[in-house]
């Protein structure tokens, strides 16, 4: 099996991350290469510009690939939407100077919009029944409406600074993106896919999370219980010679400070909390 993903730019290296992260770690490292082998040897990593990643997949270069919603739907492939990589994170919006008389997106009827992105743009635009004219461009959108190139744009934005410096103002969402696993329709149902998206699933599943031992008195082991449900409730185990028990469970990590200072109320200690690194459900 194939997985491509990106070669370069602000989404290579959370992408070897997580890939590391969920057990597929690659030979000898990615740098300079078009291809590494993995721990798994049926499983092969190819490095390829985003864009080109549903290409890849629709041709079969790639069963499976990593790569951003807005690159597949401006591809107009139809690929297998696997799974939401929760990195990547951005939006295409409609956008058009704010000293402007375009107040709303049926204001651009008749006008030049500017794009990197003219797939998604006639698609948004006939879906809107909006006559407007889209011209692709291949950098310095903001600049465009601005030399009379275009009356507006369709661009990416992850913060908005970039259109406000150049004085523009957001008047819709075309789209929103993330990293998302993208798989060719017909290999959706084979197990090595879905051994990897259960890999990736986990490595989600465990972010946020905290792993939580301590050592607890047996009679008050119902008011540990009630700190710390944990995910179907704690793990309860017995400590030889004792009445103490051993306690394990998974918090929230945005509750851990809360829930350390409430065990040690309730008499636990030797209190251990550890990063999860991966969770199955």
């Amino acid at each position: 099996m194939r997985i491509a993903v990106p070669n370069k730019g602000r989404l290579h290296e959370p992408t070897i991350q997580l890939l590391e992260r969920a057990g597929l770690h690659l030979d000898n490292g990615a740098e300079r290469k078009l291809y590494a082998g993995t721990v798994d040897p049926d499983v092969t990593v190819l490095f390829a510009r985003a864009a080109d990643i549903p290409e890849y997949i629709r041709d079969g270069a790639a069963e499976i690939g990593i790569t951003g919603l807005d690159q597949v739907s401006e591809s107009g492939h139809e690929l297998a939407d696997l799974l939401d990589l929760e990195y990547g994170k951005c939006r295409l919006v409609l956008a058009a100077p704010e000293d402007g008389d375009i107040e709303s997106p049926e204001d651009v009827e008749g006008k030049v919009v500017a794009t990197e992105f003219p797939h998604i743009a006639r698609t948004y635009f006939e879906e809107a029944g909006i006559d407007a004219e889209v011209v692709e461009v291949t950098g310095a959108t903001e600049l465009t409406p601005h030399v009379e190139m275009a009356d507006a744009i369709i661009d990416i934005t992850s913060t908005g600074t970039t259109l406000r410096v150049n004085r523009l103002g957001i008047v819709d969402e075309v789209l929103s993106s993330s990293v998302r696993l993208f798989a060719h329709p017909d290999v959706v149902d084979d197990p090595k896919v879905e051994q990897l998206v259960m890999a990736l699933e986990s490595v989600l599943t465990a972010e946020g999370k905290r792993y939580l031992m301590m050592n607890a008195p047996r009679e008050r082991l119902d008011e540990v219980r009630e700190v710390i449900p944990g995910l179907g409730g704690p793990t309860v185990m017995d400590v030889a010679g004792n009445d103490t028990v051993a306690v394990h469970a998974v918090v929230n990590e945005r509750d851990v400070f809360e829930v350390v200072s409430e065990l040690k109320n309730v008499g636990a200690s030797g209190i251990l909390v550890t990063e999860i690194e991966r969770l199955v459900e």
